[in-house]
């Protein structure tokens, strides 16, 4: 940099002007400033050298440390600054300041998913492209897709995004300061069905009934979806969707549903049924 700063201001008093001696030395837009600011810090001062810095010498957050901070992150990028910022005996704000400044990084929280073994990816992508052909050709107008939801007179409460604005926590009135929860709150379980052409009565589960394979035939399937052909699709075959709950599952919903349901999909066309781990 010390050279590139003499050749600048040799050309300068060669009487170049600025803009001439960014075509001569080939120097990008993005450094033009570098130029200008030379060719001032040489009027003001008749030196290339630095400007004499004011404040504090930095004494954490040189190029060693920073150095050094990124080869921690990169040989354990789930270590916490707070742990890292004691182990090298410098302040956690100085640590956070190189990890988010110096080295761009930001933290993000690890997510829980689904183990998939390779086989059960293949037979999942199988049984995603066997419905995707499926319904190309049968189309979804006449598909009825369904669902159960618990309902409970709990207050919702999200964790990471629920915050109150308040000068101090005494102050904060009790109502607003705690989300209260019981061990067993009432609640109602609802299941609907939905299409294109419209919904299915809802069906609310009476209170302390267990849901079985038997139960959820005789609330469900028998009185609701059995009749659908003439209620909501016009005398026309429709197909069947459900979860995969151990009600819907069962050996004798699936038999019940394969003689009596036009068409539905069964736990084996599924690709979120499958569960056979290959470690």
């Amino acid at each position: 940099m010390e050279t590139e700063r003499l050749t600048i201001i040799e050309l300068y008093r060669k009487g170049k002007d600025q803009s001439e001696i960014l075509k001569i030395l080939n120097i990008p837009k993005t450094r033009r400033k570098f130029v200008y600011r030379t060719i001032n810090r040489y009027k003001d001062t008749g030196s290339v050298s630095d400007k004499p810095r004011s404040g504090r010498p930095a004494s954490v957050t040189t190029t060693r440390m920073r150095k050094i901070a990124r080869g921690r992150v990169w040989r354990n990028p789930s270590r916490s600054v707070r742990k890292m910022a004691a182990e090298l005996k410098v302040s956690r704000s100085s640590l956070h300041r190189i990890v988010k400044r110096d080295l761009g990084l930001s933290t993000f929280k690890k997510r829980k998913v689904h183990y998939l073994s390779k086989v059960m990816k293949e037979k999942r992508l199988k049984r995603s492209k066997d419905l995707i052909d499926r319904f190309a050709i049968q189309g979804l107008d006449h598909v009825l897709f369904s669902d159960e939801k618990l309902f409970t007179i709990e207050e919702a409460y999200d964790q990471q995004n629920d915050r109150i604005l308040s000068s101090t926590a005494s102050t904060i009135p009790e109502e607003y300061r705690y989300v209260k929860r019981v061990q067993k709150p009432y609640s109602v379980m609802v299941w609907a069905g939905i299409s294109t052409l419209g919904r299915t009565p809802i069906v609310f589960i009476p209170t302390g009934v267990k849901i079985n394979a038997q139960t959820y035939q005789n609330l469900v399937p028998k009185p609701i979806v059995k009749d659908l052909s003439k209620s909501m699709f016009n005398n026309e075959p429709f197909l069947f969707q459900q979860d995969g709950a151990p009600a819907h599952t069962a050996n004798t919903t699936q038999s019940w549903l394969h003689s009596e349901i036009p068409d539905y999909i069964s736990k084996q066309e599924c690709p979120h049924l499958i569960r056979t781990l290959t470690l």
